[in-house]
């Protein structure tokens, strides 16, 4: 582990990347907030921890983001890392698709980062230290059929993320926008509670402390971009040099 600090916040810690991120490093010896609109999440990821500590928030809410950062600085001290692991995850044909659920995608995966990044990150720069962890996805750089809204979302962090990297690069504050496939959380449960495109359900399925181990990597290396797993890697070279065949493949697999 890397983590250099004493405290730190982790989104979406009521299951899946978040709760599996926030035990690991409990057992570390940090003390860790988990935020999630989920209380009963929340209950079962403390259970494990006296150094974990609740706080039911939803990251759409941006004032309610920001009391909350305040409290937890109030109760726990200076925040020395964040990880924005809050997301949700239905798929479906856009048009199909209720666009209250885009929207809604985009509001928890998109703008839950920009009002955790708000909230978070002035205390960090004036302190000159901390770590920042954004969650994009494999889906943000290789888009495929019935993902769009998923995918949208995940564009926008990336987008979001490499600017926020070099807008404060200089900072002292190690930043790192994760890019992972499919990992093995009840987020693809959520998927597969829609439906499950073919195309990433042949892929690599990776484990939580794969990805986490890579963003540890990604941190000491103080890249601004980890890409767990090898199918990743190629796809996004695949994405880059050969968007035509990219998108034919994804037709192939999907049959339309």
């Amino acid at each position: 582990m890397t983590f250099r600090g004493r405290v730190a916040v982790i989104t979406g810690g009521g299951s899946g990347m978040g709760r599996a991120w926030a035990r690991r490093l409990a057992a570390d010896g940090a003390t860790v907030a988990v935020l999630d609109v989920d209380a009963a999440g929340l209950g079962e990821t403390v259970d494990t921890s006296a150094s974990i500590k609740p706080y039911v928030v939803d990251i759409t809410d941006g004032t309610a983001v920001a009391a909350t950062f305040a409290q937890i600085e109030a109760d726990l001290g200076p925040v020395d890392r964040v990880a924005n692991a809050a997301a949700i995850m239905p798929f479906g044909r856009l048009l199909e698709q209720d666009p209250g659920v885009t929207n809604r995608v985009m509001s928890v995966n998109y703008g839950g980062l920009v009002n955790v990044a708000t909230a978070a990150l002035p205390p960090m720069l004036a302190r000159g230290q901390g770590d920042f962890i954004s969650f994009s996805s494999m889906t943000g750089i290789v888009p495929g059929l019935l993902m769009g809204a998923y995918a949208s979302s995940k564009a926008a962090v990336q987008f979001y993320s490499e600017i926020l990297y070099h807008e404060n690069r200089d900072s002292g504050i190690r930043f790192c926008c994760v890019c992972p496939p499919a990992v093995k959380t009840a987020l693809w449960q959520q998927a597969e509670a829609t439906v499950v495109p073919k195309l990433p359900a042949r892929g690599e399925t990776l484990l939580p402390d794969q990805v986490i181990d890579e963003v540890e990597r990604c941190l000491d290396q103080g890249k601004p971009f980890a890409y767990p797993g090898k199918q990743t890697r190629l796809g996004v070279i695949m994405r880059r040099l050969f968007p035509g065949l990219v998108w034919r493949v994804s037709h192939d697999a999907e049959g339309f």
